[in-house]
């Protein structure tokens, strides 16, 4: 005999008022907007700032590209301590580091297989020393993450310039890629000179990084996984989509023009995001008479405001010196550039205040203005489908000082914003802080700093509904 159960009016109420609650609740998520991230580039963007090595014969012979007919006994430095270099990168809030495994020279920092150029016809530990060995070590111990740069470019190889030449490279290349642990970038770039030319055979080098370690981005002028800036500046544009047009373009000379590497290509078809390379001095290799050319704090917050702060992730080149260390110059700076971001970046002024938005996607709380504010990057506010501009306000609660906005755009699905400007309430009306183009993973505003009690974030225009995860406001001490 089967029961059936019965419920009370106010019962059958209730039960009617939790289902349309469900109802309310199961509004879609915006489906993703054109080239979205995979997995390894979302991890990778979430790194911001990261420290490069350059390191080799050419440390000691005063030279950015050596010829490849340098004695290698010339590589000896007695001092080395890979533990010195990875202390500094973390103390200085860096998230890895990326070595010169082999640059244009064909100076190989550990003992290859397949080149007699390398550390074991060295000076340094009577030849018996291994750079990446110690270098991945020290990354692990320090909670590092570890990558390398290997130049294609051989100036030393005989192979080099003839068809053998690939197959050299590509068992270089996993030579290097199945002996150190776990690498998170394959740095590679285009060079290709001197008296002889190399059809170098990309798709093969990148199955070697894929067979070997899969969850490696790789990166060159044009990716296929992050791109180069178009500039050794620390700058990115102004305007800088996370998706570029690659089909027809090649590594190197074949790549596109600068000025399209630095803004990205709207709508474009691959999700490529950009990295910004720079040195800390003048060259990218160590020499004494840059000891008194190390960039200034007000030139590294510079750069950090025009590539952290433009889509973009910050590798900052610290070159090691004859001794096999970073230059006390190098860490110190590096040291108080940290104390300032720590201090600039110390309170979100923003976190946990009121915020009322124009559109909420179907008056749905799970997309509501309070998840821009609760510090969580995993959540987000959007708009209906049709709406492609919209108006957040931030209520303060009272007279606060700030000169620093950062908004964050939830890549997950896609890039979408491609204008919003930024006002602040000064008595009862709304004056322009700042009015700019793209957003993308992060975008920092700088301006004098300002008194109010209200922020308002316009977003003028987007190729989709707006889909923000964060907006943070701060007040940066003075340099």
């Amino acid at each position: 005999m089967k029961l059936i159960k019965t419920y009370s009016a106010a019962a059958l109420c209730s039960l009617l008022f939790t289902a349309n609650s469900y109802a309310q609740s199961s509004v879609a998520a915006p489906k993703p907007y054109g080239a979205v991230p995979n997995k390894n580039q979302y991890a990778w963007q979430q790194m911001e700032y990261y420290m490069f090595i350059h390191f080799g014969p050419n440390t000691f012979t005063d030279k950015e590209w050596g010829h490849g007919d340098e004695d290698p006994k010339v590589f000896n430095p007695k001092k080395l301590d890979a533990r010195q270099w990875a202390r500094t990168a973390k103390n200085a809030g860096m998230k890895a580091i990326i070595i010169t495994a082999k640059h244009h020279d064909g100076f190989c920092l550990w003992p290859s297989k397949f080149s007699t150029h390398t550390v074991r016809e060295s000076a340094w530990k009577d030849g018996k020393g291994d750079v990446l060995k110690e270098l991945s070590a020290a990354c692990k111990e320090y909670g590092l993450k570890f990558g390398v740069y290997l130049s294609p470019w051989d100036r030393n190889h005989p192979e080099y310039g003839t068809p053998k030449y690939n197959d050299v490279f590509a068992n270089t290349l996993n030579e290097v890629l199945s002996n150190y642990g776990s690498v998170f970038e394959q740095w590679f770039d285009g060079a290709n000179g001197g008296d002889k030319k190399q059809a170098y055979d990309w798709p093969k080098f990148y199955n070697v990084v894929r067979k070997n370690q899969p969850q490696a981005v790789i990166f060159s002028d044009i990716g296929p996984d992050i791109r180069w800036m178009g500039n050794e500046r620390g700058v990115a544009g102004e305007t800088n989509w996370s998706t570029l047009n690659t089909d027809g373009f090649g590594v190197g000379a074949e790549a596109p023009e600068s000025k399209v590497l630095n803004t990205g290509d709207e709508n474009g078809k691959y999700w490529i995001p950009a990295e910004v390379d720079v040195s800390i001095r003048p060259g990218w290799f160590y020499s004494a008479n840059t000891d008194n050319q190390v960039k200034t704090l007000d030139q590294l917050e510079s750069i950090y405001n025009t590539s952290v702060g433009r889509n973009s992730n910050l590798l900052l080149n610290v070159p090691v010196n004859r001794d096999g260390l970073i230059h006390p110059t190098d860490s110190t700076r590096l040291m108080e550039f940290k104390k300032y971001l720590d201090a600039a970046y110390k309170t979100d002024l923003a976190k946990g205040r009121k915020v009322t938005v124009s559109n909420i996607r179907g008056k749905d709380k799970k997309f509501n203005g309070q998840n821009l504010t609760d510090g969580n990057n995993e959540t987000y506010w959007t708009t209906d489908d049709q709406v492609k501009s919209a108006v957040i306000t931030i209520d303060l609660g009272k007279e606060t000082e700030l000169n620093r906005i950062v908004l964050q755009e939830f890549i997950k699905l896609g890039q979408r914003v491609k204008s919003f400007s930024v006002e602040y309430l000064e008595g009862s009306e709304f004056k322009t802080l700042d009015t700019q183009t793209t957003i993308g993973r992060k975008r920092i505003l700088v301006f004098p700093t300002v008194k109010t009690s209200k922020i308002r974030v316009n977003i003028l225009d987007a190729n989709a509904c707006p889909v923000l995860s964060s907006v943070q406001l701060y007040k940066a001490p003075d340099l």
